[in-house]
């Protein structure tokens, strides 16, 4: 259990159309944790819309194939609602289009179906704690989608492309933290708390596989995220 680690966000709002996969992350979700009263199923857009406005939620597992729409309708739907709420898309789709569309959208993290109970365990206990975890094969095919892009024009990445991996927000900090600002001055100057100033950080490092300041800017820089 990881009462002592994480506190918890209550209720998580499970987005999943399939028996099967809903049993599986509920038995995920109480091995993190959570009790059964706290996990309510929708298994389209609708009722998950209907969901939250009767119980509100304050983090939610999200498919994308639904029977009444595609997922990345109601994770936008959800970030109107409240911006800061978590959501880890998990998902059978590993297209770019699926994947580049989702994180658009607000999508905080992305893992495929098709991993281990254990791998989707770590994705979730990931988001919980402030990290954008992105599946390790979805992160190879975004960097391989910059790199041919690159290949075929012969320049950089475009911003179109800036903008699938990163949000203009994120980007906006990766800037500041190329100019050598530490998070307190980043937060000073763009008007945002240092919490969510550190916490577009770690999603930086996520969506980029690194770890370091330093190392943030490098593969940026590599990748014609920066100038």
């Amino acid at each position: 259990m990881l009462h002592h680690e994480l506190s918890l966000p209550v209720p998580v709002l499970v987005v999943e159309d399939e028996p099967l996969m809903q049993n599986r992350l509920k038995e995920i979700l109480e091995t993190i944790g959570y009790q059964a009263e706290n996990i309510l199923f929708a298994q389209d857009i609708k009722q998950a819309k209907e969901l939250l406005n009767q119980h509100s939620a304050s983090f939610a597992l999200v498919d994308l194939g639904l029977p009444d729409g595609n997922g990345n309708e109601f994770i936008q739907h959800l970030k109107e609602y409240d911006d800061s709420i978590a959501i880890l898309v998990i998902s059978a789709w590993s297209t770019e289009d699926a994947i580049f569309a989702a994180l658009k959208s607000g999508a905080t993290g992305y893992v495929l179906k098709e991993r281990d109970d254990l791998e989707v365990m770590m994705s979730i206990r990931s988001v919980l704690r402030g990290g954008a975890p992105i599946d390790p094969f979805i992160a190879q095919k975004i960097l391989k989608h910059l790199d041919l892009e690159e290949k075929k024009t012969g320049q950089p990445a475009t911003n179109d492309s800036i903008n699938k991996i990163l949000t203009p927000r994120e980007h906006e900090i990766l800037v500041l933290v190329s100019t050598g600002l530490s998070n307190k001055e980043i937060a000073d100057q763009t008007l945002l708390s240092r919490y969510t100033v550190e916490s577009h950080i770690k999603h930086i490092y996520r969506k980029l596989s690194v770890c370091t300041r330093t190392k943030a800017v490098d593969t940026a820089r590599s990748l014609g995220l920066l100038d």
